[in-house]
């Protein structure tokens, strides 16, 4: 990330906070923007409101059909209110009906919707969310199919013609190690020239292993039934992958809008399915049998989830590939992931795994050509902008980036910074034209991944 990123981000938080409190102070009829919470079928719907949030009204207006999981996003509200530590003050009001989207239209109760929850219906909430005159937070992924794709360039346009904003929560933006990983590849004296690649041996690679099971505020995260039916949820590479082809835009390309139909080719994809038993589906869900609506996807008494895949794409002529995996539960760690970008001078190297403790760590591995103590010195000049960071040789010509533990902030932190600098943007009626260019172009990427791992299946 370039020094103008680094602060046009930080800039865009601040002045989104200070909007913010300025809308809750200033005696208006309303003590900031009106929250609308559509259909919450994940947790991130709640996430949200982990704490309060400068700048949104406490009243929060619900519309959901009925069923657990809108009962689960409101027990979370509740919990969020009745504890001990930083209580929240959220006071909501639910619509539960079979109407939902109808009434939320009709009503027009808040400024802002947040959708989080079944993908096979998001894209069409975003688009009826925008044509009501609604800003929209959207949760990831906002398309999972080349007809959602197609929807989501509507509801695009249609916001920018309404001065409307759809903006993503894309919360790994605002991670630490993140940021920093950005700005060494904009040191050109560190990483020199992005290099190019080829498909088969590409310059860019990421992989990331999740878990269907897992924990979430210190309790078992519940999955919706549904979460297993990837024409609902999404296929593996509809869905995190929108996090790492994120990361690759704004830390390769940190000032190019990248359009879809210029500067993007979709180069191969592959898929394959994770094995969950009926005992599985159970504990994650709640659920004692498989819902009809699974029935093709069981084999053999075990429901195969098509969890797993690898996209290969070409970005301003630069290869990448991306893949992710889902097993069901991990034996004891946490969340897996790797990452290599590589340059003319050095790679950089994401490593988290068991042997990190399951902490993301940022590693330097220069090229053979340079002086090791050269190398070192010019690291830790370029470092001296985080005064935290400290840099630590492990290996010939490799070198972690440290940055302690009391430095970096946890996924779920990460929120409320998002809601500010979605604020910022609602304030102003738009977002940025790379905003816009750059979410079209990573979800045209994982929805013609999907459709050519389909085709290569057959």
């Amino acid at each position: 990330m370039t020094d103008s990123n680094l602060m046009r981000l930080c800039g865009n938080i601040v002045s989104g906070i200070a909007l913010s409190l300025a809308v809750s102070c200033s005696g208006g009829e309303a003590a900031g923007y009106r929250l609308v919470v559509l259909d919450p079928g994940h947790f991130h719907a709640s996430l949200l409101q982990k704490s309060d949030v400068p700048g949104i009204d406490d009243t929060v207006y619900v519309y959901a059909p009925p069923g657990n999981e809108v009962e689960q996003y409101l027990s979370a509200i509740r919990s969020y209110n009745t504890r001990e530590k930083s209580p929240t003050s959220w006071v909501t009001v639910p619509y539960i009906g079979k109407d939902y989207l109808q009434r939320m239209v009709a009503d027009r109760r808040g400024d802002i919707v947040v959708i989080s929850g079944n993908n096979m219906k998001k894209t069409r909430y975003i688009y009826e969310a925008v044509k009501a005159g609604y800003d929209v937070l959207a949760d990831k992924p906002m398309a999972i199919s080349r007809e959602d794709f197609g929807l989501l360039v509507s509801a695009y346009g249609l916001a920018e013609s309404n001065g409307t904003v759809i903006y993503e929560l894309m919360t790994e933006r605002y991670d630490v190690l993140n940021m920093v990983e950005g700005y060494l590849l904009s040191r050109h004296d560190i990483f020199g020239d992005l290099c190019t690649g080829t498909p088969d041996e590409p310059a860019v690679t990421m992989e990331s292993v999740h878990y269907f099971y897992k924990l979430v505020s210190g309790k078992p995260s519940m999955r919706p039934g549904w979460y297993y039916d990837v024409r609902q949820q999404g296929e593996g590479i509809a869905d995190v992958t929108t996090h790492l082809i994120d990361q690759i835009q704004w830390q390769c390309f940190p000032e190019d809008a990248i359009d879809y139909e210029k500067d993007v080719r979709v180069t191969g994809a592959s898929h394959w399915p994770t094995p969950v038993s009926l005992e599985e589906y159970a504990i994650s869900t709640g659920l004692d049998r498989f819902p009809d609506y699974l029935d093709g996807s069981i084999r053999d008494g075990m429901l195969e989830v098509m969890a797993n895949g690898t996209i290969d794409f070409c970005i301003k002529g630069v290869n990448a590939r991306i893949t992710v995996r889902w097993d069901f539960a991990s034996d004891g760690g946490g969340d897996i992931s790797t990452s290599v970008k590589k340059g003319t001078l050095s790679s950089l190297e994401t490593v988290q795994n068991a042997g990190t403790g399951f902490t993301r760590q940022l590693y330097v591995r220069k090229t053979s050509d340079i002086d090791d103590s050269d190398f070192e010195k010019r690291l830790e000049r370029a470092l001296k902008k985080y005064a935290f960071v400290s840099v630590v040789p492990v290996d010939d010509g490799v070198y972690l980036i440290d940055i302690p533990e009391e430095n970096r902030t946890g996924h779920e932190e990460h929120f409320a910074e998002v809601a500010a600098d979605f604020l910022h943007y609602a304030a102003r009626g738009r977002v940025p034209e790379q905003e816009v260019k750059n979410t079209l172009s990573k979800y045209y990427i994982t929805t013609e991944g999907v459709s050519r791992a389909k085709n290569v299946e057959k």
